[in-house]
This record gives structure tokens, C-alpha cells and sequence, in this order.
């Protein structure tokens, strides 16, 4: 039976909006663009041929349009994986829940969600200015576990891989690891993009191998990180949102994936403060594509 969900756990605004996000079902896209910085939406938007809604609300800035006919979202979901929770969550719900009956509505409404940020790259190969699409994402933040059947998902032989050649030390948390849509794949990376194995931390800095006053508890995680091999796959770069944006939308039966701009070299320790030009150039080959 398809009961009423609580007030408590799906809340609306008072003016039929979604809690964190405050957009309504009519303003969502199928097809969305999610941004870690909120001014970052309003750069994106420039590009639109016309604008429907442009709504702010916290860290979660949305703008809806159209781009040669192509009617999409623009979403910015903050920092870090829980506010992929968050951002996530409440996306599918404006898709797939009648919000006037609190109930999930009888057909199901896929959204295909391609993330775009910066990240730090961690092999000879990914240089900075490399675009690297996170064909699979190692997940540092323990979202998926608190879901059902996360294992229907994740590449659990890669896992116990992972915890071997890394030496697992970190207790209470273990990585797990999700692939990204590869009909999205296909569709969005050319040769102009890598396939790569994306880490999405729980952090920027120790969860990232950054020492500053705070001693590491795996000193020597990243070297390690960075020898990985495993069906010949390397880990190309950090960042902290991929996993969690490829699992719950596996989960929940959405097309998604993660493309990254690398803006810092975690090997030759160099960083482009400058990379504007370079996302722009990403910003610009997604919006054709998606």
C-alpha cells in the first residue's frame, strides 16, 4: 500500500517547496547540472537561452532554462557528501512523490545528473587542467551504508581490494566503491576526457592526506593510495561528492556521474588558484552534451 509519508520525514515548505532546496515539483528538470559553489550556478546560467526560476536558499542556489532547446536544472549542493544526502534526496522526492498527497507517485521520472567540480589529481597522467570522469568513486563518507541493499550497487570485490593494498587503518569507516552510469559515461566523456577512479574524502584536509598542526592517523595513505592497481585501474584524483552522488542515484534508479576540472597536483604538489578559464571549458563541452 502506498501510504502518506510523514510530515516529519518529507517536509514542505509552506508554500509547497522542498525543505533544504525550496524549489517546487513544476521547476525541476530531467536533466540537471550540480555544482559544488553557489555562484557557480549563476556563471552556468549565462549560457541559458531562458530562465524559468532562479531560487537561492542557503548554500543550495537552483536556476531552471533552457540551453538550445534543452530544458535543465542547475542545482549547487555545497561541500561534502552529506549534502549530497541532502541534495539528492530531495531531488527525487520533487520527481517521483505527489507532494499534495505525500504519496510516490505511480510512474516512475528518471533525472540524468552529471556533477561538475574541481579536484586534486594524483597520477603522473591527470596533470593539471585534466577533465577526469569518475568512472568509478571510492566513497571515504560512509553515506551509502545507512541505506538498504547498498550492496546491489557497489563493487564490493574492489573493496576488499582496496582494504588489502591500502592496509586499512582508519577504524570505524571502510571505503566502498560505486561506478558511475555508463550510458551517461557514453554520452558525456569524448577523448577529451579521462575515465577515471575518483576518492570522494570526507574532508579537504586529513581525510585528503593534508598535515597541518593535526598529526595523521595513516601517515601513509596517500603513497599507498597512489601505488593502487587493480584490474588495471589507478585512483586518479580526490574530491568529496562523487560516491555518494553515484550510489543514491543508482539506488534510487537515476543516471549519474561526476567530471572534475584538476586544479591541483596532490604528486608534483602544484595548485592553479586560476582555473576558471579551464572549468569554463568544461562547463561549456557538458552543456552540449548532456
Amino acid at each position: 500500500m502506498n501510504s502518506p509519508i510523514p510530515s516529519s520525514e518529507l517536509i514542505i515548505n509552506a508554500d509547497g517547496s522542498a525543505f533544504h532546496l525550496h524549489i517546487k515539483p513544476e521547476q525541476l528538470a530531467n536533466r540537471i547540472l550540480l555544482v559544488g559553489d553557489p555562484e557557480r550556478v549563476s556563471t552556468i546560467a549565462t549560457h541559458l537561452d531562458t530562465t524559468e526560476c532562479d531560487i537561492r536558499s542557503r548554500e543550495f542556489h537552483t536556476v531552471t532554462g533552457t540551453f538550445r532547446g534543452k530544458r535543465l536544472s542547475i542545482v549547487s549542493h555545497g561541500i561534502g557528501g552529506d549534502n549530497i544526502d541532502i541534495v539528492l534526496t530531495e531531488l527525487d522526492a520533487l520527481a517521483n512523490i505527489d507532494f499534495a498527497t505525500r504519496t510516490v507517485r505511480p510512474a516512475f521520472r528518471q533525472l540524468t545528473l552529471v556533477r561538475l567540480g574541481t579536484s586534486g589529481g594524483l597520477q603522473p597522467f591527470t596533470p593539471v587542467g585534466t577533465y577526469v570522469a569518475a568512472e568509478h568513486s571510492i566513497g571515504f563518507d560512509g553515506v551509502l551504508y545507512f541505506y538498504a541493499d547498498s550492496e546491489k550497487v557497489r563493487d564490493t570485490a574492489m573493496e576488499q581490494e582496496l582494504i588489502r593494498q591500502l592496509d586499512w587503518k582508519i577504524d570505524g569507516m571502510k571505503p566502498y566503491v560505486v561506478a558511475a552510469d555508463p550510458s551517461l559515461l557514453r554520452q558525456i566523456c569524448g577523448d577529451d576526457i579521462l575515465r577515471g577512479t575518483t576518492i570522494a574524502a570526507n574532508g579537504f584536509y586529513g581525510p585528503q592526506g593534508r598535515k597541518l598542526r593535526l598529526p595523521l592517523a595513516d601517515p601513509d595513505l596517500n603513497r599507498k593510495i597512489e601505488a593502487f592497481e587493480w584490474n588495471g585501474r589507478k585512483i586518479t584524483n580526490f574530491e568529496m561528492e562523487s560516491a555518494a552522488l553515484a550510489g543514491l542515484a543508482a539506488l534510487m534508479g537515476h543516471r549519474a556521474m561526476t567530471v572534475c576540472c584538476i586544479i591541483a597536483g596532490r604528486v608534483a604538489k602544484d595548485m592553479n588558484t586560476s582555473y576558471q578559464d579551464s572549468l569554463a571549458g568544461l562547463i561549456q563541452t557538458v552543456l552540449e552534451r548532456i
